[in-house]
C-alpha cells in the first residue's frame, strides 16, 4: 500500500507537493457511511481511491509523469551507462533549484518503508531507506554523492543489508542504490524492487497471451457483466491460439471472440469489431481483477478515456469495495465529485499559480466547505482554482470572427 508521495522539481512541479493517502480525521455521519472507502492498517486509516482534478495544462498528468518516472528509475537504473541523460524536465522557470526528489512511504508484507533520492538531469545525488520494523524508525542506508569521492565515506549502513559497501562499489551514479542491490541479490534490495514491480502498476492496459487466458477461466462471468455494463449485449467470451511473431511474450498469441444476444452462434473478431470503448474496458478489466485480489496500486492518467461515466463508477466501486487495493487517478468527470460517494479527502485538485508552477491540495483543506454542500457545483463555479478560466466575452468572439 502507499501512504504519501513526495514530488518537488519535476515538469511543471516546483516546491514540494504531497499526496497523502492516510485519511484525515473526519468523524461526521457522511464519512462513517463511507467506512468501505478507507481500510486500517497501524491504527491509521488509509483511503483506497484518490482523484486528482485540474484544468488542462495545470499539471495533473505530470503529477503521474514523475511518479512513472521515479518508478521507472528503481526498475532500470541499474543499466545506465555513463553517458546516460535521465528522461525528466526540471522545472524550467527557475533555475535555483539543482535537484530533484522523489519520496515514498509505503507498506510492503507489513512492513512500513521510507524511501527517497534526489537527482539531476545527469547524476543521482542523495538515496536513503528507512524502514520500520516493530513500528520503530530505523536507517536502512544514506547516501550523498557530495561527501567524498570515497564510496564508504559517500554512505552510511545499519546491519540490514548483508555486504552494503560490495553494493555501494558497484553503484556509480547514474545508479540507484537499491536497484543494484536488487540485481545483486541482497534480500532487503530484491523486497523493494519487487514491490515497485509487481505492486505498484504504473497503468491497466498492458497484458500479455498468458494473462487472457488466466482470466478468460477464471473470471469469464465476472468480465462479462462486466461488458453489459457498457450496454454491450456481449453473452459470450472465448479465444483460439494462434501462431505469431509480433506476440511481446514470445510465444503464441490468441485471437479473442466475442458473441452476441442477437445471433450467440455468431463469432465476433474482438479486435475488429468491437467498439474501442468495449475493447478498452476488457484489457482494463484483465488487470484491475488482478489488482484487487492481490491488494496492489493502480495509477492511472485520464480514467474516463473511451470510457462512459457510468463505467468508471463501477471501477472505482470496485477498489471501494475491495480488501486494500488502491486507485490514484486523474480526471475531469465532474460527476464523479458525489460527496455521498467520496470522502473530502479523497479529492484532490491541481492548480497552476502565476509563476506556472503546480499546486497540489485536498478537498479536505477547505475546512468552510461541508459535506452537505454540491462540489461539483462548487468546482464549476471556481471555489477550489483548479478550473481554466474561458474568455466567451462578446469582444473576444467577435475578435475571432473578424480575424
Amino acid at each position: 500500500m502507499v501512504l504519501e508521495i513526495r514530488l518537488n522539481n519535476f515538469y511543471s512541479i516546483k516546491d514540494e507537493i504531497i499526496l497523502d493517502l492516510r485519511a484525515g480525521n473526519i468523524q461526521t455521519k457522511q464519512a462513517k457511511e463511507l467506512d468501505t472507502n478507507v481500510f486500517e492498517w497501524s491504527d491509521e486509516k488509509i483511503l483506497k481511491t484518490v482523484a486528482i482534478y485540474g484544468a488542462n495544462a495545470s499539471g495533473k498528468s505530470n503529477v503521474v509523469k514523475a511518479i512513472r518516472f521515479c518508478c521507472k528509475m528503481i526498475f532500470e537504473s541499474h543499466l545506465y551507462n555513463e553517458n546516460t541523460i535521465f528522461d525528466f524536465e526540471p522545472f524550467k522557470f527557475d533555475k535555483s533549484q539543482k535537484e530533484s526528489t522523489f519520496f515514498i512511504r509505503f507498506v510492503s508484507n507489513d512492513i512500513e518503508y521510507e524511501y527517497s533520492f534526489s537527482l539531476t538531469k545527469t547524476e543521482i545525488t542523495k538515496e536513503t531507506l528507512y524502514y520500520y520494523p516493530n513500528n520503530r524508525r530505523a536507517k536502512v542506508f544514506e547516501r550523498d554523492e557530495s561527501l567524498s569521492s570515497q564510496k564508504r565515506d559517500k554512505y552510511s549502513f545499519t546491519k540490514v543489508i548483508k555486504r552494503p559497501l560490495d553494493v555501494a562499489q558497484n553503484t556509480s551514479n547514474k545508479t540507484l542504490y537499491i536497484s543494484r542491490a536488487s540485481q545483486m541479490d541482497r534480500e532487503l534490495g530484491k523486497e523493494i524492487f519487487n514491490y515497485f514491480s509487481n505492486k505498484f502498476v504504473l497503468g491497466y492496459m498492458g497484458f500479455n497471451t498468458k494473462t487472457i487466458i488466466s482470466q478468460l477461466a477464471n473470471n469469464k462471468e465476472f468480465l462479462l457483466r462486466a461488458m453489459q455494463i457498457a450496454d454491450s449485449d456481449i453473452v459470450g467470451l472465448d479465444y483460439k491460439k494462434e501462431s505469431s511473431s509480433l506476440d511481446k511474450s514470445g510465444g503464441d498469441s490468441i485471437k479473442i471472440i466475442s458473441y452476441h444476444k442477437s445471433a450467440p452462434d455468431i463469432p465476433f473478431d474482438f479486435d475488429k469489431e468491437e467498439s474501442d470503448g468495449t475493447r478498452k474496458l476488457f484489457f482494463a478489466m484483465l488487470n484491475i481483477l488482478d489488482i484487487i485480489k492481490n491488494d496492489k496500486i493502480l495509477l492511472v492518467d485520464e480514467i474516463e478515456t473511451s470510457l462512459h461515466t457510468s463505467i468508471i463508477e463501477f471501477i472505482i466501486q470496485l477498489f471501494n469495495m475491495s480488501n486494500k487495493s488502491q486507485l490514484i487517478y486523474t480526471t475531469h468527470n465532474t460527476n464523479l465529485l458525489d460527496l455521498k460517494k467520496t470522502r473530502k479527502d479523497q479529492i484532490y485538485f491541481v492548480n497552476k499559480s502565476q509563476s506556472g508552477d503546480t499546486e497540489l491540495y485536498s478537498l479536505f483543506d477547505f475546512k468552510d466547505f461541508r459535506e452537505n454542500m454540491d462540489a461539483e457545483k462548487g468546482y464549476l463555479q471556481g471555489r477550489f482554482d483548479a478550473i481554466p478560466f474561458i474568455d466567451l466575452s462578446q469582444s473576444f468572439i467577435n475578435e475571432i470572427k473578424n480575424g
